[in-house]
């Protein structure tokens, strides 16, 4: 097992991976304020709020050094960057209007400080305003992958909130739904990266972008179980607490007693489960070896995310998307 590293040390990982886009992630920001201002007067206070919420920009990253896996990236990668991670705000907003979030980040959300109104309708402004930049520009192919990413994304969401019965959620369910509402949007950001300066690369740049997604969310579903509000900016246990089934609770449930299995469906059959009940499921989630299951599984998607770089020059980008892996993997497990 991968050994997790420090704070510190996982910051100064995620600087040197960006190292080769510096000077464009600074573009890109300064890109996403442009898109967004056209109708910025209408609500300034959740404009400037929101942005203040943007965290490591990590899906822009990943866009532009795979723009620059051939070479040299085209002038419109700074622009893709900025649709990328406006469409991923989106997603936040909406997220916390759906789940009646009040932190994100560790800072109180649009649906704490305005209204549950306000993050439905803003949330569809990014979409829209996000879109609307490929629309104006022309470019075709680049607004095909993000508005079907889009449309995953929502699928996803969709699906996550049809479930009827809660526990007899697969591990197919749960890699088509991680595969909708996280991967997509990797793959997206990849893909477009390689439209934008390695067309010859494309399907392995998607390819990478969709397996390291997958990585991604069993980390964040794995977190949710091992670290506390302090360190990831949102209440330990909150996927238990709002009756979220993930990888760690399927694999557990395979092997649990019929008394472990009572406690959990006690903690699903509860409308507020007392945080008690939510440490009890979690200690239970451990002993079952469900931690230790998803924590193999997303090795497996990080190494096929390691795979699909294989095909690509060596280039100080390349080096960046593999260390990128590496950072999935080891930045709370």
């Amino acid at each position: 097992m991968r050994a997790a590293r420090g704070t510190d040390a996982l910051k100064e990982a995620l600087r040197d991976i960006q190292a080769p886009v510096k000077d464009q992630l600074e573009r890109t920001v300064q890109e996403m304020w442009r898109i967004v201002a056209m109708d910025g007067e209408l609500m300034p206070d959740v404009t400037q709020h929101l942005m203040g919420m943007k965290g490591k920009m990590f899906r822009p990253t990943l866009l532009l050094l795979a723009s620059e896996t051939a070479g040299q990236a085209a002038p419109s990668a700074v622009t893709m960057a900025a649709v990328v991670e406006l469409i991923h705000l989106a997603t936040l907003v909406h997220d916390d209007a759906v789940d009646h979030s009040v932190l994100r980040r560790g800072m109180p959300t649009i649906n704490a400080i305005f209204s549950h109104q306000v993050s439905v309708i803003f949330g569809d402004f990014l979409y829209s305003r996000a879109l609307l930049e490929l629309v104006e520009r022309g470019d075709l192919e680049p607004l095909r992958v993000f508005t079907r990413a889009s449309n995953q994304l929502t699928l996803g969401e969709i699906r996550q909130l049809g479930a009827v019965d809660r526990l007899s959620f697969s591990e197919q369910d749960y890699e088509k739904l991680i595969k909708h509402k996280t991967a997509v949007l990797f793959r997206a950001a990849c893909e477009v990266g390689a439209l934008s300066g390695a067309l010859g690369h494309r399907d392995a740049l998607a390819r990478f972008g969709e397996r390291l997604g997958m990585a991604f969310q069993v980390a964040d579903d794995l977190i949710d179980y091992t670290e506390q509000q302090e360190t990831t900016g949102k209440p330990g246990g909150q996927d238990l607490k709002e009756h979220k089934v993930t990888l760690p609770l399927i694999a557990a449930l395979r092997t649990v007693g019929p008394a472990a299995r009572a406690r959990v469906e006690a903690l699903f059959n509860a409308s507020e489960p007392s945080d008690a009940l939510v440490e009890e499921v979690v200690g239970i989630v451990a002993e079952a070896g469900g931690l230790e299951y998803a924590r193999r599984r997303g090795e497996q998607y990080a190494q096929e995310a390691e795979a699909a770089l294989a095909t690509l020059p060596a280039s100080p980008a390349r080096s960046a998307l593999a260390d990128a892996i590496a950072y999935v993997m080891d930045r709370r497990w």
